[in-house]
């Protein structure tokens, strides 16, 4: 008996064992396994969690004025700025612009028609004093004929002047800025008394220390017997 028991004992345990696999109580035991021993941490125990954005933040739906008022209030503030800037740039292009009283004494008329033939006028331009001579056809017939090589400061006498009868120069000195004399020198013109320097009757330096001839300002002819200076 004993050994059928144990034949029958055999065959009926594979059975038994498939049945149990075929169960839930392996995977439940397989699952409880592989459950994790704790439970992840909360998020105020990771550190501290700032809410400014929630307390801060507007609320578009519960208080729609406080945007409007916001973006009111920084165009506001932009727009303040941006007439400041302009008001700045303006006043610093007009503090850079001549005032009215500065142009008017830029330009000069002057009316030649009382100046006598062979006489020599001092007029002020700018502060400066202007020599202003109406010559003679002679004068200007000697002054053309001078040769180049006799000249220190090389200027032909019909390129410093507009009208050959009136030679119009700046009277200062080109030496040291003295006020030469008119009609006056070796040559008829200008002569400097601070360090004795010769101009002919075309204000051209002719003797003497000065290196340049006196300069010609800048004038036109507004009409026969009146020139701009300026």
């Amino acid at each position: 008996m004993s050994f059928a028991v144990r034949a029958l004992a055999g065959r009926l345990a594979p059975r038994a064992l498939n049945q149990v696999a075929q169960t839930s109580i392996i995977p439940r035991v397989l699952t409880v396994a592989y459950r994790p021993l704790s439970t992840p941490p909360a998020l105020h125990d990771l550190g501290s969690v700032d809410h400014g954005y929630e307390e801060d933040r507007i609320n578009k739906v519960a208080d729609p004025e406080r945007r409007a008022f916001t973006y009111l209030m920084l165009s506001s503030v932009r727009f303040a700025y941006a007439s400041f800037a302009r008001l700045l740039v303006i006043k610093f292009v007009a503090s850079m612009s001549a005032s009215a009283e500065v142009l008017a004494l830029a330009f000069a008329e002057i009316d030649l028609s009382k100046v006598d033939m062979g006489k020599t006028i001092t007029v002020k331009w700018r502060g400066k004093p202007i020599f202003i001579r109406r010559r003679t056809p002679e004068e200007i017939a000697h002054e053309a004929t001078v040769p180049m090589e006799h000249l220190r400061d090389q200027e032909r006498d019909e390129d410093r002047t507009i009208k050959p009868e009136y030679i119009v120069v700046l009277g200062i000195c080109p030496h040291l800025g003295c006020v030469p004399v008119s009609n006056a020198g070796d040559y008829g013109g200008w002569f400097c008394p601070c360090h004795g320097s010769h101009y002919d009757v075309s204000g051209r330096i002719r003797k003497g220390p000065a290196p340049l001839n006196l300069e010609v300002p800048p004038y036109k002819f507004i009409s026969d017997s009146v020139i701009l200076m300026g």
